[in-house]
């Protein structure tokens, strides 16, 4: 029989505002109650900083990216280090003039960057503009060896893909985490709404079962107004959730700011995938085609 390995994790489910240092004074206080209640894995929502920007496309909006190592890295890598534990934070990483990223960074508990993944799949829908902001990551798929455990670190648009998830856990992924931006638009009906959420549910919770690995999606909240005013705007669902290694949810907050405290025990996956060996099973001697954009007759 396995061991239990448990890890004591936080969610930070919040909206944002136009003022990134109010943003990161919020971001702060809740990691330290989140550290006082014990966690040490704690993840952030995407684009965390500010407003999600991409509603729109505006040259000026560059501004708001940063270098890594750079501001946030400094401060949520010093924040690490006093509380003691891990902190999973989501950058607009300005890489070089004209070249920027949607940038997962991990700072570990002795504050140092552990690492960090480039989004991969990067949106261009309404409202969704992220093409205009951000070049596609080019770190492939590669876990994050951190002192509690190593992370398979993805963001939002590539949780809709299995072979994201997959290449992850091949690599020796111990936990799937997606910070996430994602929302309604307020004219969708409320069908319409509840497909959509219960979409994003599903599929990530199939990554787990999938995989055998346990899994922490962490969205934002509010209602962010279109500056051009072309369009209603996004509203932010929350339902930030954590899954374990069948799709079990182990933890799911609400549409109000929370930090979802949650237990995972890491070792349950050893258990799951004794009795589920989808990695033994696997044909990979038949999957070539998925190279394939499509395959056409």
């Amino acid at each position: 029989m396995a061991h239990s390995k448990q890890l004591k994790t936080a969610l930070i489910q919040h909206a944002c505002s136009d003022n990134t240092e109010r943003n990161r004074s919020l971001i702060t206080e809740k990691i330290r109650q989140a550290a006082d209640q014990g966690a040490v894995l704690i993840v952030l929502q995407e684009l965390h900083n500010s407003l999600y920007f991409c509603q729109t496309e505006d040259t000026a909006l560059f501004d708001l990216a940063e270098t890594i190592p750079g501001p946030s890295t400094e401060h949520f890598g010093a924040l690490a280090k006093k509380l003691g534990v891990v902190i999973v934070t989501s950058l607009f990483e300005k890489r070089a003039a004209g070249l920027y990223h949607n940038t997962a960074v991990v700072l570990d508990s002795d504050g140092s960057l552990a690492g960090r993944y480039r989004k991969m799949h990067i949106p261009d829908d309404p409202g969704f503009y992220e093409k205009f902001y951000f070049t596609p990551g080019d770190l492939g798929f590669k876990p994050i060896q951190t002192s509690v455990g190593k992370l398979g670190v993805l963001v939002c648009w590539d949780q809709w893909y299995p072979e994201a998830a997959r290449l992850m856990t091949l690599a020796g992924a111990e936990l799937l985490i997606y910070p996430t931006a994602i929302g309604w638009d307020p004219n969708d009906t409320p069908d319409e709404q509840q497909r959509q959420q219960d979409a994003w549910v599903t599929v990530q919770r199939g990554h787990a079962v999938a995989n055998g690995l346990p899994l922490l999606a962490c969205n934002r909240i509010g209602h962010e107004i279109d500056p051009s005013g072309q369009s209603a705007g996004i509203i932010f669902w929350g339902h930030t959730f954590a899954a374990g290694p069948q799709g079990e949810t182990l933890g799911v907050a609400g549409v109000e700011e929370e930090t979802l405290i949650v237990d995972v025990d890491l070792q349950r996956s050893e258990a799951v995938r004794r009795i589920w060996p989808f990695l033994r099973d696997r044909r990979i001697e038949s999957f070539s085609d998925l190279s394939r954009r499509y395959i056409d007759e």
